[in-house]
């Protein structure tokens, strides 16, 4: 916080205030010599100059009101003339009225203790020595051409010594005052960035966190949360409104008074969630952690999964170079050997170092899934290229995919989306029918964050219901030739890339998607501007 803050919020209200009080000031003055009765004697010695005063004293004060409201400049400069304006206004308001004996003194006394709560430094006590100094004079004026009693120097010396007074333990108070109002101030701004950091952590964790007070109501929540409860908003709801079954949970532990944890199903979505239940602290209020167990799952695949990648391509290395040894050995045995027993002994070697070198080429593919250059395209271009580069290498069956265009740029390597295709329509037309058509590629608009989604669907078979689980584990297949790697190597590069692979629902075949994103460009345009 500001000087400026400090100033705007600390001293000028309190000078707004005041300029209101001087306006009601004046007014009085200005209504008990209008309308004279014999109850005040305000006005008796000098009934003119007390009128003009009041009236000049109330123009003055609502100039200074309108100032304070709408020009908040120089704050020592005005509140310098306005106290200046009331010790001048009041003394001759005195002087008018006959003197020290009148008790208009006493207003001076309200003015040098409101210019020493907001004043600054020894301003306060110049304003002190001003009202002395007024005060002083008007009794000197008196005694000198009015002929006034010289005893009442004693009881204006009194007075000022009261100015003095007042204005030093006004200005102490003040101090105190505005140094602790200014560390609210300071407080309560370091309060509310602390709130907004908090709210800030708890929105982008990956855990769903929900705060509960001890009437099972949700005070506050993150998207998290919501997502996994599949509520829209749970601010301010109860828990058992939310899921009844993470309710009686929650209550078990508040009775039990232990730090439980459980595992429940999310209502709708029925995705396992482990639930941990925390005290905040005073207040009643408690946390509740929810964590998705798939995510933790998928997690730890990953890192399974990732550990099997580096060894098996390591392994994949080391394999290589005597199976091209073995592969060649086998070639040179079929040409110099006559018999069919040698020959098919040498094809079987042959078939299966072929068959090796493939899974080979596969693991190694794994270790460039990092290396992905992702870049924005027309999708429905790079299809039409990807069929015509089949029609050139294999024309019955190009026949078997057709294609459905809805436009659309994505964000991929393409050498990654190219192998990507490729295992998923080596499985599709293994499978599919030999008809026309046999094979749909569709480009489908899905709004979002995702804008463009890929489906590949046959005619075929399908995926049976206990192999669905499995399809996309590394070296699973129900094909004896096959090396189990190809849909594993393409979620992978999917994902890598930002994109996601994913198996649709059962179909009279099998119904692959692939979901888009615009991510991984954005990515790498500010990794290379920064």
């Amino acid at each position: 916080m500001t000087a400026a803050t400090v100033a705007a919020d600390t001293y000028w209200r309190p000078v707004q205030y005041f300029s209101f009080y001087r306006l009601l000031v004046a007014t009085f003055f200005l209504a008990a010599i209008t309308f004279r009765s014999g109850v005040l004697d305000l006005g008796e010695q000098s009934p003119r100059l007390f009128q003009f005063v009041s009236v000049a004293y109330l123009v003055a004060a609502i100039v200074f009101w309108l100032a304070v409201l709408r020009v908040k400049w120089a704050f020592g400069t005005q509140l310098s003339i306005q106290v200046a304006t009331d010790v001048a206004a009041l003394t001759l308001l005195m002087h008018a009225s006959g003197g020290s004996q009148s008790g208009v003194s006493v207003m001076i006394f309200v003015v040098l203790a409101g210019a020493g709560l907001v004043g600054q430094g020894r301003m306060t006590l110049f304003y002190a020595s001003l009202a002395t100094v007024a005060v002083l004079f008007e009794q000197a004026y008196r005694v000198l051409t009015l002929e006034g009693d010289a005893s009442a120097f004693f009881r204006v010396g009194l007075t000022s010594v009261g100015f003095f007074a007042t204005a030093i333990s006004a200005r102490l108070l003040g101090r105190g005052i505005i140094a602790q109002e200014a560390l609210a101030k300071q407080r309560g701004v370091e309060l509310a960035n602390q709130l907004r950091i908090s709210e800030a952590v708890i929105r982008d964790m990956q855990d769903g966190v929900l705060v509960v007070d001890d009437q099972g109501r949700i005070r506050q929540h993150n998207p998290q949360a919501a997502a996994l409860l599949d509520a829209a908003d749970g601010r301010d709801q109860y828990l058992a409104t939310m899921s009844p079954q993470l309710a009686e949970h929650f209550g078990a532990w508040r009775g039990g008074g232990r730090w439980a944890e459980a595992n429940l199903r999310s209502p709708k979505s029925g995705r396992l969630v482990r639930v941990r239940c925390r005290p905040s602290g005073a207040g009643g209020f408690s946390l509740v952690y929810l964590e998705d167990m798939g995510r933790v799952e998928a997690q730890a695949r990953q890192l399974k999964l990732a550990a099997l990648g580096r060894l098996t391509a390591n392994m994949a290395h080391e394999i290589r170079n005597p199976l091209s040894s073995i592969s060649h050995a086998a070639e040179l045995l079929a040409e110099d050997t006559q018999s069919d027993t040698e020959r098919r002994l040498a094809r079987i070697i042959g078939d299966n170092t072929q068959r090796l070198n493939r899974l080979v080429v596969e693991v190694m593919e794994l270790g460039r899934r990092d290396r992905a250059r992702a870049e924005n395209f027309s999708l429905e271009d790079f299809l039409a290229a990807f069929i015509d580069e089949q029609l050139v290498s294999d024309p019955a069956a190009s026949r078997r995919i057709s294609l459905k265009n809805a436009g659309g740029d994505i964000c991929f390597d393409r050498t990654h989306l190219h192998r990507v295709l490729w295992n998923l329509l080596i499985n599709a037309m293994r499978h599919a029918s030999p008809a026309d058509g046999a094979i749909r590629l569709e480009i489908r608009a899905a709004g979002g964050a995702n804008p463009v989604e890929l489906h590949i669907i046959d005619d075929g078979p399908g995926i049976s219901a206990e192999h669905q689980a499995q399809i996309f584990e590394p070296f699973f297949t129900t094909d004896g030739g096959g090396t189990g790697l190809g849909l594993y190597i393409a979620r992978e590069l999917c994902e890598a890339n930002g994109a996601q692979l994913d198996l649709m629902a059962p179909a009279p075949g099998a119904h692959f998607r692939i979901t888009f994103s615009t991510e991984p460009c954005r990515t790498q345009e500010k990794c290379e501007a920064n």
